[in-house]
């Protein structure tokens, strides 16, 4: 696996089985998610829940968490399917990769605000790509891929992991104003 390029089928075992994504081990009583401001206003965060006790290791190991990466990745990690092939399976577990970055809006962007979400796993829904207003739904129909687990239930906590990177003469004035003591 990829840094920044999810397997597929290990993200939808993971969304569905809900293992942590980070030790693999059953979710306990409470997990948590990642989320940027844009999965917020989408309504469900696309990463995998975890455990609160790998969430400092993902904190610390992750260079967008931990703020080395300060922008996305501008070319895509993969330029095909792993089988060197077109792969014209709907049900295919790979993303149809092309020569474009696999997020357009997002390539070379500043990275964004993160922050970590605390939910019960008694409340964990998933948002399947068939239908993503209804959370929860049966993930039975190959068509209705998870997507995400949902937002829209109780948060018990929020971590901030990371603030938004700000463009280079933004930071540069920031540095000065701390330098002077204001």
């Amino acid at each position: 696996m990829t840094f920044g390029a999810p397997d597929a089928g290990r993200t939808r075992t993971a969304f569905t089985a809900m293992p942590c994504q980070i030790c693999g081990q059953p979710l306990d009583e409470r997990a948590f998610v990642i989320v940027r401001p844009t999965d917020e206003a989408n309504g469900y965060s696309p990463e995998p829940a975890l455990h609160p006790e790998c969430l400092p290791y993902t904190a610390a190991h992750c260079p967008m968490l931990n703020g080395t990466a300060t922008r996305y990745r501008r070319r895509p990690v993969m330029a095909t399917h792993p089988a060197g092939r077109p792969c014209s399976d709907p049900a295919c577990p790979y993303p149809a990769y092309s020569g474009e970055s696999q997020s357009p809006a997002r390539s070379g962007q500043l990275a964004e605000r993160y922050e970590a979400w605390m939910l019960r796993t008694s409340d964990y829904q998933l948002v399947l790509s068939g239908d993503r207003s209804t959370a929860g739904a049966q993930a039975d129909n190959p068509s209705n891929t998870p997507v995400g687990i949902s937002l829209g239930v109780a948060i018990l906590r929020k971590r901030l992991l990371r603030k938004a990177a700000l463009p280079p003469e933004a930071q540069r004035a920031l540095d000065l104003l701390r330098a002077l003591g204001l």
